[in-house]
């Protein structure tokens, strides 16, 4: 008796399915492979990116060290240069740090770098349909010239907060408070309390009137469109309203003292 025949065709036919399985289950595996490889290289990018500004934030303890902000850098980069002059709280004197707290944050000294009280205000306007005010902290400001980017996003905003409460908890108020005064931006490539004083009334930020350092107070939220050497009659009633909570300030800026 003869054995069972086998279709020569039929047997080829299965060797190459399985040949293509074999294929299709190596591209799979592969693709997963390349899949694992590039998270893992994006979780250490983010590591990378993360431990940036964690590091430098302990390195600005150190009084002698001075930041520059992102646009400083971004001007260094375009070649145009900008104009800051490094002064600590003791040169400058008490009228601008005073005048730029009860304009920018009043309760820069009793917050943990974030007036939970004004964003979830913000927040609850928002969410009601209503138009947002800017909630955003000295320390939340500072970070964001530091190591963040201008204009507005959710993504920059959500960046900011712990970058905010991390500088709060690293860095004394005195030391967040003379960083900010140094790197703010004060108009066109003019960056610090010194520079915009000199810039704008000729003379340094320590001999600033009141008016003056109220002046330079209310320029900040638009530096760009505000000139406080030429106010509107606006920005002259705002800056008179800035200069009678500083003279009022009181233990409002304990945190500034030696």
């Amino acid at each position: 008796m003869s054995g069972p025949t086998v279709d020569p065709e039929k047997r080829t036919t299965n060797r190459r399915g399985r040949r293509r399985g074999r294929r299709a289950a190596g591209r799979r595996a592969g693709g997963r492979a390349w899949l694992g490889w590039f998270a893992r290289r994006v979780l250490l990018v983010l590591v990378v990116l993360a431990l940036i500004p964690a590091l430098l934030t302990l390195l600005y303890r150190v009084p002698v060290v001075h930041p520059v902000s992102t646009l400083m850098m971004r001007d260094l980069v375009t070649f145009t240069g900008y104009d800051r002059d490094w002064k600590s709280l003791e040169e400058m004197g008490d009228l601008v740090p005073h005048s730029v707290m009860m304009s920018e944050d009043g309760q820069f000294c009793a917050h943990d770098g974030i007036d939970w009280a004004a964003l979830n205000l913000v927040i609850s306007d928002a969410l009601s349909g209503e138009k947002t005010r800017g909630a955003s902290t000295i320390p939340m400001q500072t970070v964001k010239n530091l190591y963040l980017w201008q204009g507005r996003s959710f993504v920059r905003k959500g960046l900011e907060l712990p970058l905010a409460i991390y500088l709060d908890l690293v860095l004394p108020k005195r030391r967040i408070m003379e960083i900010y005064l140094n790197i703010v931006e004060w108009g066109p490539n003019i960056y610090g309390a010194e520079a915009a004083a000199q810039h704008y009334f000729g003379r340094p930020a320590s001999q600033l009137s009141r008016r003056q350092a109220a002046l330079l107070a209310v320029t900040l939220p638009n530096p760009l469109e505000r000139n406080p050497a030429k106010p509107s009659n606006g920005l002259n009633r705002l800056a008179a309203k800035i200069e009678q909570r500083a003279r009022k300030a009181g233990g409002y800026v304990g945190c500034l003292k030696p």
